[in-house]
C-alpha cells in the first residue's frame, strides 16, 4: 500500500513539472526566447506605379486583300514566293499580254484612220463654208458637211475611249500589290488558265505591320478610360499569351459603342506599329492598358500577402527579429507585386517565404533568398 502510494505520488509529480516545462517553454516561445525560424524576407518600399487593365486580345490585321485577276488569260510568270513580304506596287503575276497588244494595236489603227477621216471632213466643212458665204451652195447642202464633221468626231472620241480600254488591258495582266504585306501561299501556279474576276483568288496578302489587337474589358472600366482617353493617348502593351517573346508597345485607337448586354464588356482596339513582327494575325495575347501612375505607392511581393478569417494578413519582421502579424488593405495586384493600401509603411521588412511555420511573437532568422542567388 504505502509502495503504490509513493509511486503514485511520484507520478503525479513528474507530470507537474512537464506541464510546468512546456508553459515555461511556450511562454519562451511567445517571447521570442525560442529558436529562430527561417524565414525570407522582403522590404516594403514606396514607389510609382502603373494603373492598368489587363485583359486578353486577339491580334487582327489592318488590310487584307484577295488578289485576282482583271482579264482572262494565262499565267505566264509568278514574282515572288509563298509567304513572302511584299510592297506596294510589287509585281506579283505576269499573264499573257499577246493578245492584249494585238488588241491595243487594232485600236490605235482605228483611231488613226479615223483621223484622217475627220481631217478630210473639216478640210470639206471649210471649203463648202465659203462657197455658202459666197451664195454657190444651198444652207442643206452645208448642213450634210457639218454633220459629217460632228459624226467623224465622235468616231474618234470612241476610238480615243477604245485605245484607252485597250491599254488598260494591257496593262491588267501585270498584276501588282496593292498594299505592303505578307502574302499567303499561292493558289494558282504558273501556266494555269485564269477568269477575270473569278471565285479563286491567287493568293492573299495580310498587311500586318501595323496591326490591330482587339480585346474586352469589364465594363465598370469603361468610364476611367474614356476620362483618361480624353487627356491623351493611352499606352497598350502586348505578350504573348504563352509568356515568349517580347512586349509590344501601342495606343489604344477605339472604344465600341455598344456594351456587349450578354458579357457585360465593352470592346477596345489598339493599334501597334509592329515594325518587328512580333504580333501575328489571330495570335493570343496579354494586354495591358496604362491609365495613370499612382505615385508613393506602398508595395509589397504578392506572395508575402495571406488570407485569413479576417482577410488579408502580412508577418512584420521588427528590428528585434519577432514576427508581427499584420492586417493590411490591398489595393490590387500587379502580377508579383501588390499595392498595400492600409496596413504597412516604406521600410518595415515582410516574410516572403516561410509563414506556415510562424505565429505572432516568434523569433526568426533571415535567411537569403533562393530564387535571388
Amino acid at each position: 500500500m504505502l509502495a503504490t502510494a509513493l509511486c503514485g505520488g511520484v507520478a503525479l509529480l513528474a507530470l507537474q513539472l512537464s506541464a510546468c516545462s512546456q508553459k515555461d517553454s511556450s511562454a519562451a516561445s511567445k517571447k521570442g526566447d525560442g529558436p529562430a525560424i527561417p524565414v525570407v524576407v522582403a522590404p516594403v518600399i514606396a514607389t510609382t506605379v502603373p494603373v492598368q487593365i489587363q485583359a486578353i486580345g486577339n491580334v487582327e490585321v489592318q488590310a487584307t486583300v484577295a488578289i485576282k485577276s482583271r482579264v482572262d488569260g494565262q499565267i505566264v510568270k509568278v514574282s515572288f514566293n509563298d509567304g513572302q513580304d511584299v510592297g506596294k506596287g510589287q509585281v506579283l503575276f505576269e499573264i499573257d499580254a499577246r493578245p492584249f497588244q494585238a488588241m491595243l494595236l487594232q485600236a490605235q489603227a482605228a483611231l488613226a484612220r479615223d483621223k484622217a477621216q475627220l481631217e478630210r471632213a473639216r478640210n470639206q466643212e471649210e471649203r463648202y463654208k465659203d462657197l455658202l458665204q459666197k451664195g454657190f451652195v444651198s444652207q442643206d447642202a452645208y448642213a450634210q458637211f457639218r454633220t459629217n464633221v460632228d459624226t467623224t468626231e465622235a468616231t474618234v472620241r470612241a476610238d480615243e475611249a477604245a485605245v484607252e480600254n485597250a491599254r488598260l488591258q494591257l496593262e491588267y495582266t501585270t498584276i501588282r500589290s496593292p498594299i505592303n504585306g505578307r502574302a499567303g501561299k499561292i493558289l494558282i501556279q504558273n501556266g494555269n488558265l485564269v477568269k477575270a474576276n473569278d471565285t479563286v483568288s491567287l493568293v492573299v496578302i495580310n498587311q500586318i505591320a501595323p496591326v490591330y489587337v482587339s480585346f474586352a474589358v469589364p465594363e465598370q472600366y469603361l468610364g476611367p478610360i474614356r476620362k483618361y482617353m480624353a487627356m491623351g493617348k493611352l499606352a497598350v502593351v502586348a505578350r504573348p499569351a504563352d509568356g515568349s517573346g517580347s512586349p509590344a508597345d501601342g495606343a489604344l485607337a477605339f472604344i465600341d459603342n455598344t456594351v456587349d448586354p450578354t458579357t457585360g464588356t465593352v470592346r477596345l482596339r489598339a493599334t501597334f506599329p509592329n515594325t518587328d513582327k512580333t504580333l501575328w494575325p489571330g495570335q493570343f495575347v496579354t494586354t495591358s492598358v496604362t491609365l495613370n501612375e499612382q505615385h508613393d505607392a506602398i508595395v509589397v511581393p504578392s506572395q508575402a500577402v495571406q488570407t485569413g478569417p479576417r482577410g488579408s494578413y502580412v508577418y512584420v519582421v521588427k528590428p528585434n527579429m519577432i514576427a508581427e502579424m499584420r492586417d493590411v488593405t490591398v489595393e490590387r495586384v500587379d502580377g508579383a507585386q501588390s499595392v498595400v493600401a492600409k496596413g504597412l509603411a516604406a521600410g518595415e521588412q515582410v516574410v516572403t517565404t516561410g509563414q506556415s511555420r510562424l505565429v505572432p511573437g516568434i523569433k526568426v532568422s533571415v535567411k537569403p533568398d533562393a530564387a535571388k542567388s
